[in-house]
């Protein structure tokens, strides 16, 4: 029996508890030398009859010395196609009998090891003009690719190649033609060496020409019936809500209109776990329906982020919802008893996708009784179902509309619903979970900081605030080497990988938004000591670009990479707007001339792509705009104190910059604006009358949630 059909959770459990003291180096009788690895994904594959090694010199240096081709095949734990590909091939005695004789095989967590994701995936979408996971590279003992493919069968079908075909062919190719690879890893070396880094202008492009562009090419692909961007598959592309928000707020009705629409239909869709709270990776879809079921913490964290800038920006307590929403699932799934948050959760459970989720009718009569009809009504569900034959719960109508078409009172019919869905959440929780990885990434975390951060301070709540504080903690306690280098990820302990530009941005922006959250200096303190870091460890002296390893890490071929916004920020933007925001809150005019660098670096691919560069023109317009100055002084813990911070952090100000003063009562506030700087507040109430001036709601002229 294959960990497929088992409980995936207990499988690695099971083997990261073997004692595997007395096992050889290559793992022995039923494993390989995977089961030495310390990352889940890796651990997967530990059974396989797949001679598989780590990425390390090991590997190379067999290859070079028996002159073998390289199976680079890299994933992560909870990726649906790496568990198809893995137990239709991986797990097959005759595939693993092709690659032990003719190659040496090389698995590696993506989320680990991003450096080496990032080159190899670069090398992917300049031969196929696409990637994805998994991606399986086929290269030389000196690491130059010379093939890339993603997910195949085992045998080929419908006109896509199987593995069975293909082995022997590339076999035959390494010792029959080796000028014919030689000239394809030549080839390929040239085009990637195109993507490298050349010289770019030192003058930033025009920053309202790129907004204006922006703004058209996001209208023409948005999805007016149904939100979003492009047909499907649709991912939610926080980065994309939180840019036409800033827009919004600088006059553009449009802009926000999409955003807001946008989140409103993530919300009501089977994208979003009706039940259990958070959003799924994506929709396969244009509807957002049908979910594909993983959940990654980088989703809920940008999700998250992204549902406060509505609420900020429009005061409407839906998004905040929302974003509760995400904190109450991340708090009960996602969090380490450490504080630390959970990768990911996989989409498949019991070897099945989506599983875990959907519902058959029956089973929901059966366990609500005679609230059943009025659950099924709201949620859609029907004997047939929307998938395979089982229903994925999703609304369709406000509960103020189905309440007036229904004759219903909401606060009773909402009472009721939230009743059933507290009893379904309980029943669900009894069946076999999906996968979880438990590897704490330091750059994931840091967005999730940042998330819990803001949403403490908007909605009040000590409790996100105390979570987010938790987890800084543990990085900063945990992940950081003796030296103070930070570490990528953990599992039990800290890798031994260094952390990524990714890294340090990442949390640099948890701890400032921390900061700004409770006027505790100290997380200042370390925002500005990671910020310093970057400088010496990602700042190439000869090019005087940032990089995104670090000048200590293990060199790539080459230094390529497509870099831009995606689901989660570009480190580079992301870089470049917590420095500016660290200059003004810390007087260190130095680092906007880091954030500079780091913007020119992109500056040509901004021009070419604006709406992949979302992030960097945000930060181009903190550079370009003057900050909304807020000066507190005072005893931190006062409650007048406190309420002005809630009332100030509940309004959108995208340019903060936020100072503090301790000293004796009475606290005080002033805000400095557009070239005034108001008389100096003294409560919550006093504050509003200034915001309503300076930070005022925005209205939108459409409202349709669920």
């Amino acid at each position: 029996m294959t960990h497929a059909k088992l409980d995936t959770t207990a499988y690695i459990t099971r083997l990261r508890a073997l004692d595997k003291s007395a096992l050889p180096l290559d793992g022995g009788q039923g494993f390989n030398r995977l089961i030495f690895a310390k990352s889940p994904y890796l651990l997967q594959h530990a059974e396989n009859p797949v001679a598989w090694y780590e990425w390390g010199d090991a590997a190379f240096g067999r290859a070079r010395d028996e002159n073998l081709p390289i199976l680079l095949s890299i994933g992560y734990a909870t990726c649906h196609w790496c568990h198809v590909m893995a137990h239709e091939s991986f797990e097959d005695d005759q595939v693993a009998a092709l690659l032990n004789s003719h190659f040496v095989c090389i698995k590696v967590d993506r989320e680990e090891r991003p450096d080496i994701d990032d080159f190899y995936m670069a090398v992917s979408q300049v031969l196929t003009g696409s990637g994805g996971w998994p991606l399986n590279i086929f290269m030389t003992p000196d690491k130059r690719p010379f093939m890339a493919v993603t997910y195949l069968p085992r045998h080929g079908r419908a006109g896509m190649s199987g593995l069975m075909e293909l082995l022997p062919n590339i076999a035959a190719l390494w010792r029959r033609q080796p000028d014919l690879i030689e000239n394809n890893c030549r080839g390929i070396m040239e085009a990637m060496a195109n993507l490298s880094p050349r010289e770019t202008s030192h003058i930033l492009p025009d920053l309202q020409d790129l907004i204006d562009t922006s703004f058209n090419q996001l209208q023409s692909q948005y999805d007016p019936l149904h939100g979003g961007f492009g047909t499907a598959p649709k991912f939610p592309m926080p980065i994309n809500m939180t840019w036409l928000i800033g827009q919004g707020a600088a006059g553009n009705s449009p802009a926000l209109e999409m955003a807001l629409q946008t989140l409103q239909r993530i919300r009501s869709g089977g994208v979003w776990d009706q039940v259990g709270g958070g959003v799924h990776r994506y929709a396969v879809d244009r509807e957002w329906l049908a979910p594909h079921f993983e959940k990654m913490l980088y989703d809920q964290a940008m999700l998250g982020l992204a549902a406060l800038e509505a609420s900020q920006a429009t005061g409407d307590v839906f998004y905040l919802g929302m974003a509760q929403n995400i904190f109450d699932f991340v708090a009960r799934e996602l969090t380490s008893p450490e504080g630390g948050f959970y990768a990911a959760l996989d989409a498949d459970s019991e070897g099945v996708e989506g599983k875990y989720y959907v519902w058959d009718k029956r089973e929901i009569e059966e366990i609500l009784g005679d609230d059943a009809p009025l659950f099924c009504r709201f949620y859609q569900v029907t004997a047939e179902g929307n998938f395979e034959g089982l229903t994925i719960l999703n609304t369709r109508v406000s509960l103020d509309e189905f309440c007036a078409r229904e004759g219903l009172d909401p606060a009773e019919t909402g009472g009721r619903l939230e009743r059933s869905r507290l009893v379904l959440l309980e029943r669900r929780e009894r069946r076999i979970r999906p996968f979880r990885d438990e590897k704490i990434v330091t750059a994931w975390n840091g967005l999730m900081i940042a998330a819990l951060a803001r949403g403490g301070a908007v909605a009040g709540n000590p409790a996100f605030l105390e979570s987010a504080g938790r987890a800084a903690l543990f990085l900063l306690e945990r992940l950081r080497r003796e030296d103070g280098r930070l570490l990528r990820s953990f599992l039990g302990e800290a890798s031994d990988v260094p952390a990524f530009l990714e890294d340090y941005a990442f949390l640099a922006f948890g701890l400032l938004e921390l900061f700004e959250a409770t006027l505790d200096t100290a997380w200042l303190a370390q925002a500005l000591l990671l910020a310093d870091q970057m400088r010496k460890i990602f700042l190439d002296p000869g090019s005087g670009r940032f990089l995104k390893t670090g000048l200590d890490a293990e060199p790539m071929p080459l230094a390529a990479s497509m870099e831009h916004d995606g689901v989660t920020p570009s480190p580079f933007s992301l870089a470049a707007q917590t420095l500016i925001r660290l200059a003004r809150a810390a007087a260190r005019p130095d680092l906007l001339g880091h954030a500079g660098r780091l913007l020119e670096g992109c500056s040509d691919d901004l021009q070419r792509q604006p709406t992949i560069h979302l992030g960097s023109l945000h930060a181009m317009g903190l550079l370009e705009s003057e900050p909304l100055e807020a000066h507190f002084s005072g005893p931190r813990e006062h409650p007048a104190m406190q309420g002005m911070l809630h009332s100030l952090k509940s309004h959108y100000c995208p340019n903060l910059a936020l100072f503090f003063e301790a000293n004796d009562p009475p606290p005080a506030l002033t805000i400095c604006a557009r070239g005034t700087c108001y008389p100096a507040v003294h409560n919550a109430t006093e504050l509003e009358a200034v915001l309503e001036r300076v930070a005022p709601r925005l209205k939108p002229s459409k409202v349709c949630k669920p």
